[in-house]
């Protein structure tokens, strides 16, 4: 097992590997930053993290979720939050950097992940966020009523989200522990013939007023395997501002919605419990 020194800029940092409950992980340092790593899952980029900016967001579809937290209120207004999934924290840190005195859940389900993380990447003691190891949808439910700004999923489990992350039946608990004017987006991941998507996109739509959903050009028209950004309200969402900054993005990205995005779903139905499976495992080029 390598152990980093990552705690003082200019150290010699050596890449740290140790068996969690999902696998194996391993943290990379950044060769580019000086105390930043990539969170690794047998293999599978889970997480970057910044110790020195956690405002910096490295990955693509983390810089997307990023253009929803910075628009689910005014700028630097703190709000309350709700993270499905933990990886290495990056989105909670980022909501604290551009959010101070935010207060923030982190639900992540591998225990021992969250003591590698805690311990290699501390959080900043400072910041409201409290992790519990608990399944996704179960430390959902210990969320009072109405008392996120927002709801984050990025659950994936063997880089596949979770059958029971997918249906009408874990929305109502998201919808139930939303503010009425909270804001849902969720990290999701499939390839051609995108039939998972748009059975998201067709579960969303049974229990929120609006939707949007970004993603790379290529992934919509289902010519490779992504990720896609899925948001989800009940009141109007800041659509002109998402697709400017997605079109800005150094990975430029499209905003569906509407009649577009219902078109998009061709017929898809909602899913239930009963019905729900697991997102498709990405084919292994993607981590090449």
């Amino acid at each position: 097992m390598g152990r980093s020194r990552n705690t003082r800029r200019g150290s010699a940092a050596a890449a740290v590997e140790e068996p969690v409950d999902g696998g194996t992980a391993r943290l990379v340092p950044d060769p580019d930053r000086g105390r930043a790593w990539t969170l690794l899952i047998d293999g599978a980029p889970q997480s970057h993290v910044d110790l020195d900016d956690p405002a910096h967001l490295s990955f693509e579809y983390q810089r997307r979720i990023g253009h929803v937290i910075d628009l689910v209120a005014p700028p630097g207004r703190p709000v309350h939050a709700v993270h499905l999934g933990g990886g290495a924290f990056t989105l909670a840190r980022y909501v604290a950097a551009t959010r101070p005195r935010s207060t923030q859940q982190v639900v992540e389900r591998d225990a021992r992940l969250v003591q590698l993380v805690r311990r290699e990447l501390p959080l900043d003691p400072n910041a409201r966020i409290r992790v519990r190891a608990a399944d996704a949808r179960a430390g959902l439910a210990k969320v009072p009523d109405g008392w996120a700004d927002l709801v984050v999923a990025d659950v994936f489990s063997g880089a596949r989200t979770p059958a029971h992350l997918t249906s009408t039946e874990f929305l109502d608990e998201v919808r139930r522990a939303l503010k009425p004017s909270g804001v849902y987006a969720a990290n999701l991941a499939d390839g051609p013939p995108l039939a998972h998507l748009r059975g998201q996109i067709a579960t969303a739509a049974a229990r929120f007023g609006e939707l949007a959903l970004i993603a790379d050009a290529a992934v919509l028209r289902g010519k490779r395997f992504g990720n896609a950004i899925l948001v989800a309200a009940d009141l109007p969402l800041p659509l002109a501002d998402l697709t400017r900054r997605a079109a800005s993005d150094p990975h430029p990205g499209r905003v569906e919605h509407g009649r577009q995005l219902t078109d998009f779903t061709g017929g898809a139905l909602p899913v239930t419990d009963e019905a729900a499976v697991a997102s498709p495992a990405p084919p292994p080029s993607v981590f090449r």
